[in-house]
């Protein structure tokens, strides 16, 4: 560590403040759920409700002596406030009461920093937590004069602070350019994709939707998922089989939070540009969360901060086997698949899935009766080395008689190896003469 602090305890008392502002209101159900991920014990909740916070202490001289007696009975050595509190709020609450205080964003970034295996994400999650401490190095060198000057030399010499904070934005500028080489490569990779048509799905949601569930059961993965908050840190992408479509890249990624702090956006952009860039989100909702239209408005926010709201969504309602519900698909004025309920850890609706998938992926699938003479032999083999040829048979005069269905580019693709025009093949309806 750059500077002296506390150490943290396991044992922590957790403090919540309801605020009138609903934007400012946090879930304290939620904030459990967060502590419990980072691995720490709460003992007890300190409750509170104010207008607005206080400027010194965030939460009052009353509440401050209630959390000192707390800290006491339980033998406690960490306070956790559900809230993002400013570096001098930090600094005098530990002040005031001998321990160590952690705020909410601090508290992100202590299960992120658990969770992340991958180098790409270890160094995301360092950026994130050094432009976290850039903002609090002062609290930890209160006690310091000026370093004295060497022998030799002018001046009264550097502070440790500056000594730290130079550190810091050298650390933090190696980082980036680590991550700019990270996120040209995952580009490099988008392009080499896009030029192969082939189709990107990204799996988004609230964190603990059951992402990592439906990621495995669909690609037979191995992804780590468990009932707990930001279990997925680091992206993994999967080669998926669609009917109609082919093979699809799927990845899945971080889950998003209310109050997702803003730094810890920007360091996992490298990540969340795998969203950006799909050619479909699959938004997976926890169906039986009583607070399900809140995340989905959280996520959507995110979405937008990074510049992903344009793409197109198919929404997922998971966890279904919690309601009693029954699969199915819900479609718009168009008929197009909207929403799919399921349940991914039981199984059930993932057929329904890969139905909803295959219809918005596969816009431009093609299908119609083709009728081959026996010189058409290579047509015919290029067909079935498409997987295309859903049945065959013979007439009386033993023509090849085929129905066949793919993608239109793979047909044409086909027909230019062979030197010939797809048009006359096609039926009159499928024809498209100004693209031949």
């Amino acid at each position: 560590m750059f500077f002296e602090r506390p150490d943290a305890g396991e044992t922590a008392v957790l403090v919540h403040v309801d605020f009138h502002d609903e934007q400012a209101r946090e879930d304290p159900g939620e904030f459990l759920e967060l502590v419990r991920s980072a691995g720490a014990e709460p003992a007890t909740l300190l409750t509170a409700s104010r207008q607005r916070p206080d400027s010194r202490t965030f939460i009052g001289s009353g509440k401050l002596e209630e959390l000192r007696a707390m800290l006491a009975a339980h033998h406690a050595e960490l306070v956790i406030f559900n809230h993002s509190l400013s570096p001098s709020q930090e600094r005098n609450l530990e002040h005031e009461l001998k321990c160590r205080v952690l705020d909410r964003t601090g508290l992100i970034l202590d299960i992120f920093a658990q969770r992340a295996r991958t180098h790409e994400g270890k160094l995301q999650v360092e950026l994130a937590q050094l432009e976290y401490m850039s903002t609090r190095l002062v609290r930890g060198w209160t006690h310091l004069e000026r370093q004295k000057g060497g022998i030799g030399l002018r001046g009264p010499g550097e502070t440790q602070l500056e000594t730290d904070r130079r550190l810091l934005r050298g650390r933090i500028k190696s980082i980036h350019k680590r991550l700019d080489k990270v996120r040209s490569q995952r580009q490099q990779n988008r392009r080499a994709r896009s030029r192969a048509e082939i189709h990107s799905v990204s799996l988004v949601g609230y964190t603990n939707a059951g992402k990592s569930t439906l990621f495995n059961a669909l690609t037979n993965a191995n992804v780590y998922a468990a009932d707990q908050l930001f279990a997925t840190l680091d992206p993994t992408l999967r080669r998926l089989e669609i009917e109609d479509v082919g093979p699809v890249v799927m990845a899945d990624t971080v889950g998003f939070i209310r109050h997702l702090p803003h730094k810890l956006v920007e360091a996992f952009q490298a990540t969340l540009q795998e969203a950006t860039e799909a050619t479909l989100l699959v938004h997976v909702i926890d169906a039986a969360d009583p607070d399900r239209d809140l995340n989905v408005e959280q996520v959507d926010h995110v979405l937008k901060e990074i510049g992903a709201d344009s793409v197109p969504v198919l929404k997922v309602m998971n966890k279904i086997d919690r309601l009693d519900s029954a699969a199915r698909i819900e479609r718009d004025g168009q008929g197009i698949p909207d929403v799919v309920w399921l349940s991914a850890q039981q199984g059930q609706g993932l057929e329904l899935l890969h139905e909803a998938l295959t219809e918005r992926l596969a816009n431009d699938v093609i299908g119609f009766s083709l009728t081959l003479l026996p010189e058409q032999g290579k047509l015919r083999a290029g067909l079935h080395e498409l997987n295309a040829v859903r049945e065959e048979r013979f007439d009386e005069q033993g023509h090849s008689v085929l129905d066949v269905r793919l993608p239109r580019r793979d047909f044409n693709q086909l027909m230019a190896q062979l030197g010939e025009r797809a048009n006359t093949y096609l039926p009159e309806a499928l024809r498209e003469s100004d693209e031949w």
